[in-house]
């Protein structure tokens, strides 16, 4: 724990850096922390750059051969601009005889959102392999921003670099963000910069800046409270990111658990309560596991725990067996005979869980031991304890506020010129869908006001199937959301990839990126780039009642529509006079024209399709696109 002088000092820095503003006058020229080494500055845009200084002092930069001075001006800050250049470089930028290198000329992409874009390469992400050897491409670059929120606007990000894309780096990528890029990059053929600014877990009125959403009855409040209330908010969030520290100081210190021999043998937990797992879960704080068991074989020996939220140190006889980190799959683990015992042995747990303090361990029928094909179940009675060690500081989400994120995370970066936008999210703001539609309008609107830069592309992810499979769902929250996104389509230079498809039941965060990425990047070619390309998957267009039911027109099919597997049309579900839903059979008649029918259903009111948390779906065009989910009346 951090002594009180400690604790001071952090609060005095943190108010330093959050408060910091461009009318704060400094001593030495000072730029954001992307203008680096082997940055990539926007083709066909200024070359801008801009910092803050002492008021009257002398800024002098040189970009390619070329020399421009500026005096800071009274509140602090400057700038400089240079022509726009095509693609090309590398090309060295000077500022007051500070130099930076490998600076290259291309496009530059933002990619926002939450865990979805922000999983890297390294969790698990399909064909990582296959993309670790081909991965050597030094003029795709990447700068993560790191998770930051504010209640006023700052001049500068809080960390980050600029990195080449090799073996080494794109672990640390943005899997969506990496797909993209490479792809572009190989068909385009220019440098690529991907800008980062994700954070999981997040909804969208975190991004937008508060202003934004006081015409938003939803959200106005919030909204207001924020912007009228600065003073409060300033201090409570250095006062959360205190707790933050203190919490996370705790989180990554199991040496407090262990030093007191927690995790051995001989540790008297005759004091510990006796509960029932996986039965008894949830738990909170830093929750403390122990059972023994009994093998009489070392050899072979795999531990299945089925389920650990979220974060957890396993140990066996005293020993550290495994860390499991927050994203990381429960997989299973072999034993090594050295750390075992033929008779009794003790397994000992030590869960955390930073996301709601909810700790869970073991999932019914999945907890057990295997030596060699005998299983010993590790359900029933455990010993628990979360006195252990210090309850974890009560740390509230406050960069899910309005404009919080966009005030760090964002509001830096808008001064600099960018291509366009790739956007994944959503899914945090499911529980109030009703309200998305305007709320990401908004927020596009938003960015591209600040930005400045006109419309540019701005393209999203629709949300993937997820959850269990119900053939009928009328009332689905993911499936409302997913309609929200459409619409959102409204909204000039924008376009959706469609991921009904390619989710993962049970996985919020499907591994399968390289669709997500390549997806993408087929409607940029035509949003972004002016490519003659199909880039979207069959839409309704229109219907057309008939004696053998209603005919549904679609747009986008290319060659014409296809399925993937089987001769009838699945994830179709149809209302009838009654309100009632059915699911419904459909049969592709034309190249661009279904049919959908109920053989008890005479009169149908609406149709839906992949209208569901996680439909069933088999349509797609000649491009292998996707469906787009929607629902109409017949009336």
């Amino acid at each position: 724990m951090k002594n009180s002088l400690a604790l001071v000092l952090i609060a005095i820095s943190l108010f330093i850096n959050f408060s910091c503003s461009p009318e704060a006058e400094v001593g030495e020229i000072a730029l954001p922390k992307f203008f680096a080494d082997k940055m990539v500055f926007q083709r066909h845009q200024p070359i801008r750059i801009w910092g803050k200084g002492a008021s009257g002092q002398k800024v002098v930069v040189t970009f390619n051969g070329e020399e421009k001075s500026v005096k800071v001006a009274k509140d602090g800050t400057w700038q400089i601009e240079f022509n726009p250049l095509p693609a090309s470089g590398p090309y060295e930028l000077e500022v007051n005889g500070n130099k930076y290198y490998d600076i290259q000329v291309g496009d530059v992409w933002v990619a926002g959102g939450q865990s979805n874009m922000e999983w890297v390469m390294s969790a698990q992400v399909q064909g990582l392999q296959k993309e670790l050897a081909d991965s050597d491409y030094p003029l795709i670059r990447f700068f993560k921003i790191p998770h930051d929120y504010d209640a006023q606007e700052k001049f500068d990000v809080r960390g980050g670099e600029w990195r080449k894309a090799d073996p080494d780096h794109i672990l640390n990528f943005s899997a969506v963000g990496w797909f993209f890029a490479k792809q572009l990059h190989l068909e385009e053929g220019v440098p690529v910069g991907i800008i980062e600014s994700n954070w999981g877990g997040t909804p969208a009125e975190g991004w937008a800046e508060a202003e934004a959403l006081l015409k938003l009855d939803f959200y106005k409040d919030k909204a207001n409270d924020v912007l009228q209330r600065q003073d409060f908010w300033l201090q409570e969030v250095i006062d959360n990111k205190i707790r933050e520290l203190q919490r996370n100081d705790l989180v990554a210190a199991p040496q407090n658990g262990e030093i007191q021999g927690v995790a051995n043998p001989n540790f008297d937990d005759s004091d510990w309560e006796v509960v029932q797992l996986p039965e008894a879960n949830p738990f909170s704080d830093i929750a403390w596991f122990r059972k023994t068991f009994t093998v009489t074989d070392k050899q072979n020996i795999r531990l299945n725990l089925g389920d650990i939220q979220q974060m957890a140190y396993v140990y066996v006889n005293g020993g550290r067996l495994f860390f499991k980190d927050f994203g990381d799959a429960v997989r299973q683990i072999p034993i090594p005979s050295s750390m075992l015992n033929v008779g009794e042995n003790t397994l000992a747990i030590r869960v955390v869980n930073t996301w709601d303090n909810q700790v869970r361990l073991g999932k019914i029928d999945e907890m057990f031991l295997l030596s060699g094909n005998k299983k010993i179940s590790l359900e029933g009675e455990w010993k628990y304890n979360n006195k252990v060690e210090e309850a974890l500081p009560v740390v509230e989400r406050h960069h899910n506020l309005p404009g919080m994120m966009f005030n760090a995370m964002i509001a830096p970066i808008l001064n600099f010129p960018i291509k366009g936008v790739i956007w994944y999210q959503g899914e945090s703001n499911t529980d109030a869908h009703e309200h998305y539609r305007d709320l990401f309008s908004a927020m596009i609107t938003n960015w591209r006001s600040r930005w400045n830069l006109g419309d540019f592309p701005f393209l999203f992810v629709q949300l993937a199937n997820f959850m269990e499979r119900k053939e009928v769902q009328p009332e689905s929250n993911w499936a409302y959301l997913r309609e929200a996104q459409f619409q959102a389509l409204s909204l000039p230079n924008t376009g959706m990839a469609v991921t009904i498809d390619i989710g993962d039941a049970n996985d919020i965060h499907p591994r399968n990126k390289r669709d997500v990425g390549l997806r993408l990047w087929r409607i940029a070619k035509k949003v972004a780039y002016d490519w003659d390309v199909l880039y979207a998957g069959p839409t309704f267009h229109s219907f057309e009642e008939s004696e053998e039911g209603v005919k549904l027109r679609f747009t986008h099919v290319g060659e014409g529509l296809t399925l993937s597997s089987g001769d009838e049309v699945k994830g179709f579900v149809i209302q009838d006079d009654n309100g009632n839903y059915h699911s419904a059979k459909a049969h592709i008649i034309d190249k661009d024209v279904l049919i959908v029918s109920h053989p008890q259903v005479n009169t149908i009111k609406e149709i839906r399709y992949a209208w569901a948390d996680n439909p069933e779906v088999n349509l797609y065009n000649s491009e292998k696109l996707p469906a787009v989910p929607f629902r109409v009346d017949i009336d």
